[in-house]
């Protein structure tokens, strides 16, 4: 698990111990820690928690925020919902595709990883796009890839 001990992130969630209703604050603090959830801090929550790993497997799988892996440099999530279908993300999903990015396979290349993502709030600017947490409106290809290639420097 990185540079933590299994010490230091019980430590980190502390003051969830017992809670029972703190298992997704519980895996939140862990992903805003190592950047990740790894399979083995599943186990953590939940003796932290007082549940079982299973319940916390299940919060886990729920929200599609939660990664597995260590993210790439640069995080971009590509809305897919109905206001930006009807601003024209398909073609913007295609021209990333062109360029080598699957964004429902989650593809990673050069240090950016494309997603795809159900609603930023961001919808009168659609078709709309996050790079990092930080939102583009009326996306393109080309103002997602700058923004991506900045952010994976």
């Amino acid at each position: 698990m990185s540079n933590y001990s299994e010490e230091s992130i019980l430590n980190y969630l502390g003051p969830y111990k017992g809670d029972a209703s703190a298992v997704l604050r519980s895996l939140q603090l862990v992903q805003e820690l190592l950047g990740y959830v790894p399979d083995s801090a599943l186990d953590l929550v939940a003796k932290n928690c007082n549940v079982s790993r299973a319940e916390v497997y299940g919060v886990f799988t729920f929200y599609s925020d939660f990664r597995s892996t260590a993210p790439a440099k640069a995080v971009v999530k590509v809305c897919v919902a109905e206001a930006c279908q009807a601003s024209g993300c398909a073609s913007l999903i295609s021209e990333l595709h062109d360029k080598g990015y699957d964004i429902h396979k989650g593809t990673v290349k050069a240090d950016i990883q494309m997603e795809q993502t159900f609603c930023l709030g961001n919808c009168a600017l659609g078709p709309a796009a996050m790079v990092n947490g930080k939102p583009i409106g009326r996306a393109t290809s080309a103002s997602i890839l700058a923004a991506a290639k900045v952010a994976a420097k």
